[in-house]
């Protein structure tokens, strides 16, 4: 069963688990939108952002076209908090910074590249991270790190941060050495204005404490839950 996080008749707000694709594809029916369809027995359940089909965390999905429009246009124009829990290969240089790269897109591979210049096919991409917590394990030493999308890009957090040497843990197409584990990235955090209510949207989701590596970081997840807790509670 897929967690709801919030639903009114205009959107919902879910956690993805792993391994489910994100969108509508024309050769199966094991995908959010119909899943979520069958749920709550809408009409149509739209997909206005994505997630890769192997990573997990809360999405909204939109019940009505009213919603999707407005939405949409959020995403577009960066209006929709977006951000992201990741364990990396190594240590970042700087405890907190933006990553800014221009990124082509090589659609064959189904693999995004840094490139040095715009060129067709090739798009900018920005992201802020902090540095949240640091582990050295018989695996390797690894950092937990929050990222705040401000574009959304294919690949976009894998790729800058393989770029800079520091693959996601268990994210082999990019670089880690760790192939038997699932890609350490997880939506955790979506906040947004209602599109039709107008009243604020704020949902967290957060990765099952007994997944590697964010087993070595539940101390760290369970303080930012708490603090995320808190503070709708103030709301």
């Amino acid at each position: 069963m897929i967690k709801v996080l919030y639903e009114d008749k205009y959107l919902i707000v879910v956690e993805k688990p792993v391994n489910i694709l994100s969108e509508t594809v024309s050769n199966t029916r094991r995908t959010m939108p119909d899943i979520l369809k069958k749920m709550t027995g809408a009409y149509a359940v739209d997909t206005v952002h994505r997630l890769d089909k192997m990573v997990g965390g809360t999405m909204v999905y939109s019940k009505s076209r009213r919603a999707t429009a407005g939405l949409s246009k959020m995403i577009r124009d960066h209006e929709m908090v977006k951000e992201y829990l990741a364990v990396i290969h190594g240590v970042m240089d700087e405890p907190k910074a933006t990553l800014r790269d221009i990124l082509f897109k090589d659609s064959k591979k189904n693999k995004s590249f840094v490139v040095k210049t715009l060129r067709k096919g090739a798009k900018e991409a920005s992201l802020d991270y902090e540095m949240l917590a640091t582990a050295k394990t018989e695996k390797g030493e690894f950092s937990l790190v929050k990222v705040r999308l401000h574009t959304g890009r294919t690949h976009q957090i894998r790729v800058q941060f393989a770029s800079r040497q520091h693959p996601l843990v268990g994210d082999s197409k990019y670089g880690s050495p760790l192939k038997d584990e699932e890609i350490a990235l997880w939506s955790y955090h979506l906040q947004f204005q209602h599109p039709v209510t107008g009243k604020p949207v704020d949902e967290v989701s957060f990765p099952k404490s007994t997944v590697f590596p964010f087993s070595c970081f539940m101390k760290t997840i369970r303080e930012i839950e708490k603090q995320h807790r808190a503070e709708k509670e103030t709301l």
